[in-house]
């Protein structure tokens, strides 16, 4: 390359050389020409020498560009060399493995060989004789074959095992189709290369910009933001050890107590120093910010990762049952272990006692129908029926498939069946999620029954102050305890966060009292933990209560106050009518008409709620409002300046997998970064969220982002399906708000009782191909709905909604 750089410093013979521009220069010194043409030939000359030496440099820079990306092209060659070398080693691991495997199997035989009889040998023996020969040679190559060495990262030869053995014909088979196929990928690799290396600099460079091109719009396309960036889903859990005797009471507790347990996942504190103490026979609700470990804790509790007493048999209901040819009845109905064995063992002596040659165990069968009648076993089946009724399933989708039920109704039998069960601790994690608003006024007047110990997540308020009777806050890494329900506990949070401001705000008076009369800030600070563990001593000892300290109490932290607030933009005014259908039939093709005749309207002022059980059509009526499909009979009619606002549970899947919220806002709406930020603020979603990738992010704040979209659309009316799902309480309380000051129409499907109680919203049930609104309110839908199930009505919810009023 040097000696070629040198040849082009030369320059062409058409070029000037220093030489020839000396000779003219004195040339024209010794000429008697005037000063102007003097000029001018200078001027031509230090032009032309400027020429030759940019042309000289151009020459040299594309020299080096052509060094760099011959350098690039000799490194990618290297990287997949490397990783040629790689993929051999990791399949020469592979080929070991499998010898070992191979010798450990031979090794085997051999052993049960020489157990069997000397006459089952002979008979052996007499049977394989064709194959005798083939099977020696074989066991003489597996005794020579001296264990398998380790394959370094370094191609080396086969080790001897690999030589002396000889694998079966069927992996030989499978070895040789491998081997086809990378030749194949090698082939194509290498005619890639030659076509890359025929192929100029400026041309490589293209092709690379365009893959990258392609690259990115696939990420800023793909749609649903699922998935997540890969991440070690690890937590570190530390507790205080039990001595002998402690461990000894544990055996036969009946109640959970685990004191000063610490839970913390990527470095993040999730719990500190926390308690837990659940009473046998109480029903708790676990209750705190999204995001703050309420999930993580039930999975403690589950993999008895905790100190939980093993008397105490634990069931977390999370995962829907596995979808083949079991019935959804018989699911339920095998959960009972007890049951299908003691029916299995009489099936079997009736069975026998039919047959006459064979003799039956009489007293033994007299106990197996002592057993069942003891355990109830003919009021099982009823039983499971009712569950799965007030469930939602009708007598034929119990005797269905569940490989034929979507995911949702599958989680419906995981739920019958946990119910079914009756553990002595049962964890709901947001049960009501997966039903519908008749589903949900079921279980919550089943579990107002329930007798066992209870521990449930939701975010339903009217659920929580039905079923409850005491409310587990998790708060500042700590679990406080409240007696009562939702409403009770929000009342005594009230005060109680007072009363923790004022402590704090005299505390940080008292440091700063110090810090004026010359102490340090450390000083400060030691001096007023003091005056705390001072203080927590005195209380110790008044309740009489022995516990060891490690050093002074930490300071008192800020009470964090969780604050959420929605709003939508007022509409303008539009003169009716607004929306609606009029005289519309549907059906789906092949399938029974799902509406005949339906008239529907709304205006700017209309709240309605639409309710109904799951299969009757309140998504498709959407749908219909929407114009997504086009009615059967009759028509669709709306202002033609409307815009219609959508919102469902599945809203945040439509988010670009690749962008962060703050730019999918700025892309959509042509915002400045400041503005989609505050839009991502105002909807409750953290400021360190709004940088991260849509896919990364909770349920809970794709559902904020959807809202904060739904808001910059400025619609007229508001079609909301299921929006609290996937929303903590606190985000419930200001969405209620939000639609009660909108001004525009608001039509709601939802399973939240508070919501449609808060927004004041008339009620419209769908039933018998027809849509129509329903007189006195929503206590008299629960009612008749109850008695139609035929159930004993517990505490009606109207009289836990009142509590909130006390």
């Amino acid at each position: 390359m040097k000696k070629k750089k040198d040849k082009k410093k030369k320059g062409k013979k058409d070029d000037w050389s220093d030489d020839d521009e000396d000779v003219l220069a004195d040339k024209m010194i010794n000429m008697d020409l005037e000063d102007g043409t003097d000029d001018e030939m200078s001027k031509q000359m230090d032009f032309k020498a400027k020429q030759k030496k940019k042309k000289e440099r151009k020459k040299i820079q594309e020299e080096e560009e052509d060094e760099e990306a011959d350098a690039e092209d000799e490194d990618m060659e290297e990287e997949e060399e490397e990783k040629e070398k790689e993929v051999e080693v990791v399949k020469k691991k592979e080929e070991v493995a499998k010898m070992e495997e191979e010798v450990a199997k031979k090794k085997e035989e051999m052993e049960v060989v020489e157990e069997k009889k000397p006459e089952d040998v002979d008979r052996e023996e007499v049977e394989e004789k064709p194959n005798s020969g083939k099977e020696k040679q074989k066991e003489e190559e597996k005794v020579t074959t001296p264990e398998p060495m380790e394959v370094t990262t370094t191609p080396s030869p086969p080790p001897p095992a690999q030589v002396l053995a000889s694998p079966p014909a069927e992996e030989s088979e499978e070895e040789e189709e491998e081997e086809s196929e990378e030749m194949k990928l090698k082939k194509k690799r290498l005619a890639e290369k030659e076509a890359l290396k025929k192929l100029s600099h400026k041309e490589r460079k293209k092709i690379k910009q365009q893959l990258e091109y392609e690259r990115q719009m696939e990420a800023m396309l793909k749609k649903g933001g699922h998935g997540s960036s890969a991440l070690d889903d690890t937590f570190s859990v530390s507790q205080a050890e039990k001595s002998d005797k402690q461990q000894s009471q544990l055996e036969n507790a009946v109640d959970i107590k685990i004191e000063n347990f610490s839970i913390s996942a990527k470095g993040k504190a999730l719990f500190t120093n926390a308690s837990l103490m659940i009473a046998n026979g109480r029903r708790y609700g676990l209750v705190g910010p999204n995001g703050h470990g309420k999930t993580t804790l039930l999975r403690h509790i589950q993999s008895r990762a905790l100190n939980i007493p093993p008397n105490i048999d634990v069931l977390y209901c999370e995962q829907e049952v596995i979808a083949d040819d079991t019935r959804a009845i018989d699911v339920v109905l095998q959960a009972d272990k007890k049951r299908s064995d003691l029916l299995k063992e009489k099936d079997e002596h009736e069975g026998n006692m039919k047959k006459k040659n064979k003799e039956v165990d009489m007293d033994r069968l007299q106990d197996v129908y002592d057993e069942l009648k003891a355990i109830g076993a003919d009021k099982a089946e009823p039983k499971a029926r009712r569950i799965l009724a007030g469930l939602g399933f009708t007598r034929e989708m119990q005797g269905r498939a569940t490989k034929n039920f979507s995911g949702g109704w599958r989680m419906r039998v995981s739920l019958a069946r946990a119910l079914f069960m009756e553990p002595t601790l049962l964890m709901l994690d947001e049960p009501t999620n997966h039903l519908d608003l008749n589903a949900v006024i079921w279980l919550d007047n089943y579990l107002q029954g329930w007798k066992k110990t209870l521990l449930v997540v939701s975010h339903d308020q009217s659920f929580l102050d039905n079923v409850c009777t005491d409310v587990i806050h998790l708060d500042m890494h700590k679990l406080q305890y409240y007696k009562g329900n939702y409403s009770m506990f929000k009342k005594m949070l009230v005060q109680k966060r007072k009363e923790q401001i004022k402590a704090y705000e005299k505390q940080e008076k008292r440091i700063k009292d110090m810090k004026a009369s010359g102490a340090s800030k450390k000083q400060a600070e030691k001096k007023t933990k003091e005056v705390l563990t001072r203080k927590q001593e005195k209380n110790r000892a008044k309740n009489k209560k022995e516990e060891k300290e490690n050093g002074p109490t930490e300071l008192l932290e800020k009470p964090q106050e969780y604050i959420v607030k929605f709003n939508f933009p007022e509409p303008p005014p539009l003169q009716p009518p607004i929306l609606g259908l009029y005289n519309v039939s549907f059906n789906y093709d092949g399938h029974k008409p799902l509406f005949k005749k339906v008239d529907f309207g709304i205006d700017m002022d209309c709240r309605i709620a639409i309710v109904g059980p799951n299969g009757v059509g309140k998504s498709t009526f959407l749908k219909l409002l929407l114009g997504e499909l086009s009615p059967t009979i009759g028509e669709l009619r709306k202002n033609h300046r409307v815009k219609i606002g959508r919102y469902d549970q599945h809203s945040g899947e439509h988010l670009t997998a690749e962008e962060s919220p703050s730019e999918y806002l700025m892309r959509l709406f042509n915002l400045q970064y400041e503005k989609a930020r505050k839009a991502l603020g105002t909807f409750g979603l953290a400021s360190h969220a709004h940088t991260i990738k849509n896919k990364d992010l909770s349920g809970g704040q794709k559902a904020r982002v959807a809202l904060a979209e739904l808001c910059l659309s400025s619609p007229d009316v508001l079609i909301l399906d299921e929006p609290t799902n996937n929303l903590d309480i606190e985000s419930i309380d200001a969405l209620a708000e939000a639609i009660s000051e909108y001004k525009g129409g608001v039509i709601i499907v939802s399973h939240d009782e508070r919501l449609i109680r808060d927004t004041n919203c008339n009620l419209w049930v769908i039933e018998e191909q027809t849509i129509n609104e329903i007189d006195g309110g929503f206590d008299e839908y629960r009612k008749e709905l109850l008695e139609e199930l035929g159930e004993e009505i517990n505490n009606p919810s109207i009289s836990a909604h009142a509590a909130a009023d006390l």
